[in-house]
């Protein structure tokens, strides 16, 4: 439409802006746009959260791939441009003289470009990480603590904020959105973080219900899918798009995909149930160990050694089906190191430091 073609070119000029005036910037901007990777969730996020809190770093999880599904449907319904292909393919600009728009190795992203999955998974996981450090806050009662709970209440409002105008400033300084795309992508993720703050259940949910909610997800995703490319409507578009315009074919990359995403995150989801429900759990992190802080410590570094291992585990791409099912294990396995494997093996570690010392 005219309308949405003016919001793309009024768009590039942004993005125009940035390239040329913020060059400096360049390092500092590709670093935003790695911390707002969904996958640091994962992989830093979640591993420092849940043996802080239990309860935090759960819901951290569901909102995470809660969040990121609902940024799947959004944006298989609004069918959304990238602009390092939209200037390429727009009729709007005269005389073929379309925009210069410079790519980088982490531009070439092969889904549909809004909502932004970084503005959308960074914006809803720091909302659950601010208003969790602020329910500590929040108790206190005597004057002197309800001045400082302010002052805290702002200085986080103010950091979430800037994290995220800069997660979106770098996601658009590289080309792979739009200035509204982000924009869409922040309010979108605080509206699923704020449903999380009154859904308590997931808290007590057993492996049945993770198992549940996992084949919903993919059965619903899977069968949007199905019913619209029955209906002629292909909502893989994105790809061969972003496969002809991207300025280097090896930028190009299957972990992008949409059905990649829902893939690792339905991972994620059945490996954190399968390790709440684990008699590992249930034998580390509700027995008497929990409560000290060396053995959360503990549990912390050794989460965040052993998942970083993790990224050197390569999956072979060359077949597409196998990839999923191995992105799926991977993801899988994630979780379940943190929640069950880890502070397990700590727990033994413990027990038998105890045993020699009496």
């Amino acid at each position: 439409s005219i309308k949405m073609d003016l919001l793309h070119s009024n768009g590039v000029l942004i993005i125009q802006h940035l390239q040329r005036d913020y060059r400096a910037y360049q390092d500092f901007l590709n670093f935003m746009s790695h911390v707002g990777d969904p996958r640091n969730i994962f992989s830093i996020y979640f591993p420092l959260w849940f043996q802080l809190n239990q309860v935090i770093g759960t819901k951290m999880i569901w909102v995470a791939v809660i969040g990121d599904w609902f940024n799947l449907i959004f944006k298989w319904i609004l069918f959304g441009h990238r602009p390092y292909w939209w200037v390429q393919e727009t009729m709007i600009y005269p005389n073929q003289s379309s925009p210069c728009l410079e790519q980088f190795p982490i531009t070439c992203e092969t889904g549909p470009g809004s909502p932004s999955g970084h503005a959308m998974g960074s914006s809803c996981v720091w909302y659950v990480m601010v208003t969790a450090a602020l329910s500590y806050t929040v108790r206190w009662k005597d004057k002197s603590a309800v001045t400082l709970h302010r002052l805290t209440w702002s200085f986080l409002w103010t950091v979430f904020w800037i994290i995220q105008i800069s997660v979106c400033i770098s996601r658009v300084f590289i080309a792979t959105h739009f200035p509204h795309q982000v924009v869409l992508g922040v309010f979108a993720g605080i509206l699923v973080a704020e449903a999380f703050e009154h859904t308590p259940a997931i808290q007590t949910a057993s492996l049945r219900m993770y198992i549940t909610t996992n084949l919903f997800l993919f059965v619903f995703a899977l069968g949007f899918y199905l019913v619209l490319k029955l209906l002629d409507i292909d909502l893989l578009w994105s790809v061969p798009k972003a496969k002809k315009w991207c300025a280097n074919p090896d930028w190009i990359n299957i972990d992008t995909t949409p059905f990649a995403g829902l893939v690792r995150n339905l991972g994620a989801l059945f490996g954190l149930g399968l390790g709440i429900n684990s008699e590992m759990f249930i034998t580390s992190c509700k027995g008497k160990n929990s409560f000290k802080i060396s053995f959360r410590i503990l549990c912390m570094a050794a989460s965040l050694a052993t998942l970083q291992l993790y990224n050197f585990v390569k999956i072979p791409t060359h077949t597409e089906y196998l990839f999923y099912i191995l992105s799926f294990c991977k993801s899988a396995a994630m979780p379940l190191t943190v929640v069950a494997l880890v502070p397990y093996c700590v727990h033994l570690l413990m027990r038998t430091t105890e045993k020699k010392l009496n």
